[in-house]
C-alpha cells in the first residue's frame, strides 16, 4: 500500500517512485505543478480542501500535510529534479507579495523553478515585469479561484510580456472540480486568438473539458497540458478521461507535462505515475511526459 507518512513507509514510497523513473532510463522527474506558498496561505488552502466534502460531495484528505522542509525533502527523495511553487491570489493586492515570497523560496530551494503569479489589477504589468527581470521561469494563473476573465483588459499587456519572454503560464482554466464564472475553453480560446504565441500550460489536462483543450493544443503550438490529477482513480470517478481521446495523447506527446498537485492530493504521489503508466501509451510517451518535455521547456542541464 502506498503511503505519504514519514519513516519506513515514506522511504518505501520513494523507492517505488525511483523505480518508476529508473526503469524508463530517466535521471528523475520534472513536476511542473506542485504547490509551495506562505504558510498562512497554505493553511487556508488546506482548510478549503478539508471542507470540500460539504461543498462538492467529495472527501479530499491532504496526503502530504507536512512542514515545508519535509515536503521539499520528500520531493528530493522521490527524485524530482525540478518542481514549481504554484501559488495564486484570490483577490487584488496579493499577487505582488506572493511573487516576492516565491522568489525567496526559489532562491533557497535550488530545485524549484522560480514561480510567479498575477491578478487583473492596477500595476499588474509592473510586478510581472519585475518578476521576469528577477528570473521568474513560470507563472500561475487560477481562473477558478481568482474568478477573473483572462481577457480582462488589465491583463492584456501582461500576456504580451509573457508571450514575448516565452515564459510559460500554468493556467487552471478547466471547470473541474467545480465550474467558475470564467472557466472552460471559450475564454482561453479568445485569449489565444489575440496572443497566439503565448506559452500556455492547461492545468489538469483541462478537466473536465478534455477534448476542447486537446483541440486547442493541436491548434496552437504554444499550448501544453499538464497531467495534474488526471487519469487517477480519484478523478476518474467524477471526471473520466474519454477513452476515445487516448490516441490524441500520442499526437500531442511533446506537449504533455507531468503535474501532480503535490502536496494537496488525496492519494500518494506515486499513484499519479501509476495512472499514467496504465494508459499503456508506451515508454517513449512516459519518458517525454515525466521528464523530457519539462526538461526541454525549462532548459534543464543534462545530468
Amino acid at each position: 500500500m502506498w503511503a505519504g507518512s514519514s519513516g519506513a513507509m515514506a522511504l518505501s514510497e520513494a523507492e517505488d517512485v525511483k523505480r518508476f523513473w529508473s526503469r524508463l532510463g530517466l535521471p528523475g522527474l520534472v513536476d511542473i505543478h506542485t504547490h509551495f506558498m506562505p504558510e498562512q496561505v497554505l493553511k487556508k488552502v488546506w482548510a478549503y480542501f478539508d471542507a470540500v466534502g460539504p461543498l462538492t460531495g467529495m472527501e479530499w484528505p491532504i496526503t502530504y500535510r507536512h512542514e515545508e522542509e519535509q515536503r521539499v525533502a520528500l520531493l528530493r527523495e522521490f527524485g524530482v529534479r525540478a518542481f514549481t511553487s504554484m501559488l495564486y491570489p484570490h483577490k487584488a493586492g496579493m499577487a505582488a507579495w506572493l511573487c516576492g515570497w516565491a522568489a525567496d523560496f526559489a532562491a533557497r530551494t535550488p530545485e524549484c523553478l522560480h514561480t510567479a503569479t498575477l491578478f487583473p489589477e492596477e500595476g499588474v504589468d509592473r510586478y510581472v515585469r519585475t518578476a521576469l527581470e528577477s528570473g521568474a521561469r513560470v507563472f500561475k494563473a487560477h481562473l477558478q479561484v481568482g474568478a477573473y476573465d483572462p481577457n480582462d483588459a488589465l491583463l492584456d499587456p501582461v500576456w504580451g510580456l509573457l508571450a514575448e519572454a516565452r515564459v510559460p503560464v500554468v493556467m487552471h482554466c478547466g471547470s473541474g472540480p467545480v465550474p467558475g464564472k470564467h472557466t472552460g475553453p471559450e475564454p482561453v480560446g479568445r485569449l489565444l486568438a489575440r496572443h497566439p504565441r503565448l506559452r500556455l500550460v492547461v492545468a489538469h489536462m483541462g478537466m473536465p473539458e478534455y477534448t476542447d483543450f486537446l483541440e486547442l493544443a493541436q491548434s496552437y503550438d504554444g499550448v501544453m497540458l499538464d497531467t495534474t490529477m488526471a487519469f487517477t482513480d480519484f478523478s476518474e470517478r467524477f471526471s473520466p478521461f474519454p477513452k476515445g481521446e487516448r490516441a490524441r495523447l500520442l499526437e500531442v506527446q511533446d506537449r504533455v507535462l507531468l503535474g501532480t498537485d503535490f502536496p494537496n492530493i488525496p492519494y500518494p504521489y506515486a499513484h499519479q505515475l501509476q495512472a499514467l503508466e496504465r494508459l499503456e501509451l508506451g515508454d517513449e510517451w512516459l519518458r517525454a511526459v515525466c521528464h523530457d518535455n519539462g526538461a526541454r521547456l525549462f532548459a534543464l542541464p543534462v545530468p
